[in-house]
């Protein structure tokens, strides 16, 4: 359900209305007094912008020093009434010159009067496009002195734009030069276990576009997903071309995108606005390719030291690169000294994260860089805690790569002067969260303490053979039990098993 409002009040610190339109007469004239008894003036007030008091409820958002109030006596939409909230804010603005506080509405009121009554009917939202509603209410606000300066105002042709179908363009633009700028940004989310396995992985992306056109050009897009060649292949009753296709999922669009054509023909065409707007937002689960491979190994050499060792393999193209390579390794918080060995980049130990960070500034692909380090920890007498060992985290920036593979097929303008347009596209993969878990190996501090037990142990049957006048034998170990210490131990021990016989 919409958000219904039955009336909004704009009130100041102290809790006195400054404005209020009433929308329906539903409630009475005095919820402001509720909200300031059992709200502003409690503890309460900041800990939840939606409180419930007897058959009403109260939408609250301070924005500098006024609490703007919406009131509603039905089950009302919540995050819609908090869009709508943020959508007239951004009006008022547009029309004080950037300025919304407490002076700006006392010096605003009729103005603010008039476009409450437009951008709310009946305690439904309408249009609130500033773009628009400048085209028909022209007064001007009183503006501060330390505001921006008011910009050219639009060609005026109010009819069209609030009528028809196209509110978020205005006719006359003009530019020497047509141009259209189309980027794909993609988010890549890991995690990957300690043993190589991918516990989740997807790819968040956005189309983000900025038009230089003039007139009112009609765009088409087409894009590699598996629904729109499916359907555009039925269209023109032939094959789909070979190729690899995915599978777009929790796709959201602009409002200039024609939904209609879309859910017809699956194609994304739409009346672009003028300059710079994000055209659709997608996520992709399935077929992700991962740019980088991280293979860690860390080893724990006793109690005071560590051995880390972090190969990373970039997957994509030998003739691509990525930019701003970050690696974080995580070490323990009693960290004291540090020595690195890199094949490429820069490392050093961060001490207020407890990392050891290593920058490659150019990462070419196909390539394999290593960094080697070892840790020195401090001692002591304390009972060691265990170290949770965080996972390693990455950053990167891969131009010219898609990690979902989306690809653009094409993109066709279409203005009824015929003009001719330059199209321009790019690919950017960047890490979202990138996290890759690593194991940590006793191995050698546990095969130094076996061996010298074990030492200890032969010495003292040698010694009491000796003293107790029995001659000692030594034997090889039999195969099985010679793989048994081969696989429990990495140090190289002379160990012999001795059988005691009695002299005769």
């Amino acid at each position: 359900m919409p958000v219904a409002a039955s009336a909004v009040y704009f009130l100041n610190l102290r809790g006195d209305v400054l404005i209020n339109r009433l929308y329906r007469d539903d409630v009475g004239g005095n919820m402001v007094d509720a909200f300031r008894t059992h709200i502003m003036q409690t503890k309460e007030l900041g800990t939840c912008p939606v409180r419930q008091i007897g058959g009403c409820s109260f939408f609250y958002m301070r924005i500098s020093n006024v609490y703007i109030v919406i009131v509603v006596s039905s089950n009302a939409n919540v995050a819609c009434a908090f869009k709508f909230v943020v959508e007239a804010v951004a009006l008022f603005k547009s029309y004080f010159g950037g300025a919304f506080d407490e002076d700006a509405i006392r010096n605003n009121f009729v103005l603010i009067y008039e476009l409450l009554d437009e951008i709310m009917d009946f305690g439904y939202p309408q249009n609130l496009s500033p773009e628009i509603l400048k085209l028909y209410i022209t007064q001007e606000g009183v503006r501060s002195p330390f505001s921006s300066k008011p910009t050219d105002k639009p060609v005026p042709n109010a009819t069209l734009q609030v009528t028809g179908a196209v509110g978020w363009r205005r006719e006359g633009l003009v530019y020497k030069k047509n141009e259209v700028f189309l980027d794909i940004v993609e988010s890549v989310n890991l995690l990957m276990s300690s043993k190589g396995n991918v516990l989740r992985c997807d790819v968040t992306g956005k189309v983000l576009m900025k038009c230089f056109l003039s007139g009112m050009p009609d765009l088409k897009l087409g894009l590699n997903d598996k629904i729109g060649l499916e359907k555009e292949s039925q269209l023109k009753s032939r094959p789909a071309k070979s190729g690899k296709t995915i599978e777009l999922d929790d796709v959201t669009f602009h409002q200039c995108v024609n939904l209609t054509r879309f859910n017809s023909e699956k194609t994304v065409s739409f009346v672009p606005p003028d300059g710079e707007f994000e055209l659709m937002k997608y996520r992709i689960t399935e077929g992700v390719n991962l740019p980088f491979r991280v293979l860690p190994t860390i080893k724990e050499l006793g109690r005071t030291r560590m051995e880390v060792n972090v190969k990373v393999k970039s997957v994509f193209g030998a003739k691509m690169f990525a930019l701003g390579v970050v690696i974080k390794i995580p070490v323990p918080k009693q960290t004291a000294k540090t020595s690195f060995q890199v094949t490429s980049g820069r490392a050093k130990y961060n001490a207020a994260i407890d990392c050891i960070v290593w920058k490659i500034r150019k990462f070419p692909g196909q390539t394999e860089p290593t960094m080697s380090a070892e840790v020195e920890l401090i001692s002591t007498m304390a009972e060691k805690k265990s170290w949770t060992r965080p996972p390693i985290q990455m950053e990167f920036q891969v131009p010219m790569f898609t990690a979902s593979g989306l690809r653009v097929r094409f993109l066709k303008v279409w203005e009824k002067s015929g003009y001719n347009t330059v199209e321009w596209v790019r690919y950017i993969t960047k890490a979202g969260s990138y996290e890759i878990r690593a194991s940590l190996s006793f191995r050698d501090a546990a095969a130094g303490f076996l061996g010298l037990l074990i030492h200890f142990f032969v010495v003292n049957i040698l010694l009491f053979g000796v003293l107790s006048g029995c001659t000692v034998k030594a034997r090889p170990f039999r195969r099985t039990e010679r793989q048994f210490f081969q696989s429990r131990s990495t140090v190289c021990c002379t160990i012999a098993k001795v059988s005691v016989c009695n002299l005769m």
